[in-house]
Order: C-alpha cells, then structure tokens, then sequence
C-alpha cells in the first residue's frame, strides 16, 4: 500500500472508530414512571424521587432514563399507559398510588414494580405479605388508613352542630369497603354522625376548590348540601 492510500484509509477508520465505540457502548437503564394524577401536582414528588435515585448512584440523564407516563387525572387511561411502558422494555416501574400499581400489577408479571401506596398492600391484594410480598412487585406504604377516623372527631370539634358528613369517595377504589366498615363507620357511631357515602367517578372532569362552592356552576347539585362554608 502507497503512503497516500494508507492515509486515505487511516483517516477513514478513524472517522468510523468513534461512532463504532458509541455503539459498543451499553444503553442507560431506563426507568418507568406511571401515575395517576398530573405532574404538575407531583413536582414535589418527583424531585423525591429523582434525589433518592442519585444518592443510590443514579442521575437522570447520566446513568439512567426515566419514561414519564401520567393519566392526568383520567384513571381509566393507566392500563394503556402501563402497556405502553412495558412495551418500550423498561427495567423497572415505579408506581404512585393503589390504581397505578394495579394498572403495572395487570400489565407485566416479569419486569418490577415498586409501588407507593396509603393503604395495606396485602388487604388491597398487591402482595401476599408485608414480609414476602412475593411476585414482582415490592413497594412502601404510610399506611394511614388510622387517620381517617381522627379525621372525623377533627371534624366534628370544628363543626359540631353537624350531624351528617360527607365522603366523596371514588368508587374504584378497592380500599374503600374496608375503610368504611373497619375505620369510618366504628368512629361515626362513636360520635352519633351519619355518613353520607358520594360516589363520584369522573375521570375526565376536574374541580378546583373554587368549583366546589355551592354557588358555582361547575359544583355538582347533589354535592352543594354537604358543604361547609
């Protein structure tokens, strides 16, 4: 080979090395995020995340990608955005909320899913036990269900002319039965309060706080009477 054709093909292999090392290099992780609500109302939230991802050693952009899917609200869309997250392979789901984790629970029974939830994993059905959840799904939970009935006697010190209290309750919610029979209902009683069960599923309809005024057009009739202003 003459020096003219060797420097032509030097110079050929070395424009061809660094798209050859970019390729032989292995591609981030990347991690699913599914929830429910809007990210706006998790901004909070997902900086948690993000920091506890780099104290373990992952930074957004640098070690790993994060696929972001929110259902805005509208739960009826999370079994879609589940499937659309195991479809693009991630290597694990994180999950906000009893819905999201039931939508990745339905969507995959091989990649896993840390969920967050404020109920009991196991009463729910997410898990077979606290200790060995089992399966391919782990997670956390605050467990606040307790909460609920000191919520009621707050409640009933602030208004204590009152005898009849509203629940706007989302009927898909699997935790619902138990929290009324174990935790609401016992505590009403104790008080002589009356619970008024509302079953409002709208998924495409969002209330703002403003909207919840008995004088607002966008407050639904039947709530207006249980409002205290």
């Amino acid at each position: 080979m003459e020096r003219r054709e060797f420097i032509t093909v030097l110079g050929g292999a070395a424009a061809v090395w660094p798209f050859a090392a970019r390729a032989q290099q292995p591609t981030m992780p990347v991690i699913g995020f599914l929830s429910g609500v809007s990210p706006q109302s998790y901004v909070h939230v997902v900086a948690a995340f993000r920091q506890g991802l780099k104290e373990a050693g992952y930074v957004e952009g640098q070690s790993i990608v994060i696929e972001y899917r929110w259902a805005q609200n509208e739960i009826d869309r999370l079994p879609a955005l589940a499937a659309d997250l195991v479809s693009r392979r991630v290597a694990v789901i994180a999950t906000t909320g009893t819905p999201s984790a039931f939508a990745a629970r339905a969507a995959t029974t091989t990649i896993p899913i840390v969920f967050e939830v404020g109920f009991d994993p196991v009463a729910v059905g997410l898990v077979a036990s606290l200790s060995r959840p089992g399966g391919n799904l782990t997670g956390v939970t605050n467990l606040g269900v307790e909460v609920e009935a000191k919520q009621l006697e707050l409640l009933h010190e602030l208004v204590p002319t009152a005898t009849t209290i509203a629940l706007l309750v989302n009927p898909t919610n699997r935790t619902l039965a138990d929290m009324l029979s174990r935790d609401m209902q016992p505590a009403a009683d104790k008080l002589g309060l009356k619970l008024q069960v509302l079953n409002e599923y709208r998924p495409r309809l969002r209330y703002r706080l403003h909207d919840l005024s008995p004088t607002s057009a966008r407050c639904p009739p039947d709530w207006r009477r249980y409002i205290l202003y």
